[in-house]
């Protein structure tokens, strides 16, 4: 089945490749070797994806950070003509029946080229800088449970993807705008690792998390991309090599004031149920859920949970990915109330693949929690 899929998707991406090679050759002049350069540039790019999908682990990390790089952000670019192609198809397909465009199809195919690597260029460096300038979220919220006259100042993160993509000094920028927010207690909600645990150890980025000052702790949970891994354990190790207790379907009383609630990301299908979780914990201390994927959020409403913390989802990325997960998740970026229970949904602090935020953000949430 995993097989299977692969080579669907395989052939899914060979496709648009093959798509966006034949309408960009016959975009260019057949003087001069302009056609051939697009070929080639495209070829080796495109192969520069999967070479550091499938061999990344295996190559030193400044080779596999620069081969990755390159063939993410290809793969972005290729997502953007293919959509600017089908866009031109569509204006001929329109012409040849009102002709309302001068003759001249080649003049046309190339400026529409010319003009769409233009654009493209503009997105992507818009869109890196959007990415290494992340926004600072703050939300004021208070739970319904009796109060205790306190406060507690979380900063909630997800997503970061470290690795061979995101290095060890991009971590470091994290840990500072962290410990920026003064925070009582730090929550990581999953996917924390993006394709291996080897680069991150091999990095030291327990150092790293070891800087994080937050008196009641940092805590984190296992988001799909943990399990993509292969090595759980590994994941374990080196959280608590980094002072970070992860919680694996279980759940922690801090300071005798309120639950922190973690569960395993629902690539477990054999997870604790979310009521097996809340059985026999006292009705009047509040109560908070970390979830990785924000699926099924009535359970949250449904066992009592006043506040939920999500992430997952990135909110697309980069458009127009983020219109794709708005009809895929209930909520798939930022608060949301369902009767007594509150959610947020982090679009991330990091990024999967290419490091570009198009019409999205990446973002640090800052909760000021009274109860």
């Amino acid at each position: 089945m995993k097989y299977g899929f692969f080579i669907i998707m395989f052939a899914f991406f060979l496709a648009m490749f093959g798509y966006v090679i034949g309408r960009g050759w016959q975009a260019l002049p057949t003087q001069g070797y302009w056609r051939q350069l697009y070929a080639g540039l495209s070829i080796l790019l495109f192969a520069s994806f999967f070479v550091a999908l499938f061999l990344g682990q295996t190559m030193p990390l400044g080779m596999a950070s620069a081969i990755s790089f390159a063939g993410d952000t290809y793969f972005l670019v290729m997502i953007y003509l293919l959509l600017s192609f089908l866009a031109a198809d569509l204006v001929r397909a329109v012409n040849s029946f009102v002709h309302f465009a001068p003759p001249g199809m080649m003049t046309f195919r190339f400026w529409w080229l010319m003009a769409s690597f233009g654009v493209i260029a503009i997105a992507l460096i818009a869109g890196n800088y959007k990415f290494n300038h992340p926004e600072v979220v703050t939300l004021n919220l208070e739970t319904n449970k009796p109060k205790q006259g306190k406060e507690l100042r979380i900063v909630a993160v997800s997503d970061l993807h470290v690795g061979f993509s995101i290095r060890k000094k991009q971590l470091q920028r994290y840990v500072q705008m962290i410990n920026d927010q003064h925070p009582d207690i730090v929550l990581i909600a999953g996917d924390f690792f993006d394709r291996a645990v080897e680069p991150v150890v091999k990095q030291k980025m327990q150092e790293e998390l070891r800087n994080i000052h937050a008196p009641k702790g940092i805590y984190a949970i296992n988001g799909n991309h943990e399990f993509y891994s292969g090595n759980l354990k590994a994941v374990d190790d080196f959280y608590q090599s980094a002072g970070v207790r992860l919680l694996t379907d279980n759940v922690a009383l801090i300071d005798s004031a309120f639950y922190l609630i973690g569960r395993d990301d629902r690539t477990n299908t054999h997870r604790k149920a979310l009521k097996y979780l809340t059985e026999g914990l006292n009705p009047a201390l509040p109560t908070i859920l970390l979830d990785h994927q924000p699926h099924h959020l009535e359970e949250a409403e449904q066992n009592d949970i006043d506040l939920q913390i999500s992430g997952h989802t990135h909110e697309g990325q980069f458009f127009p990915g983020n219109l794709i997960v708005k009809r895929e998740f209930e909520q798939a970026h930022g608060y949301l109330r369902k009767g007594k229970t509150q959610y947020y949904v982090s679009s991330g602090l990091g990024i999967w693949g290419p490091q570009y935020r198009i019409g999205t953000q990446s973002e640090l949430v800052v909760i000021n929690l009274k109860y």
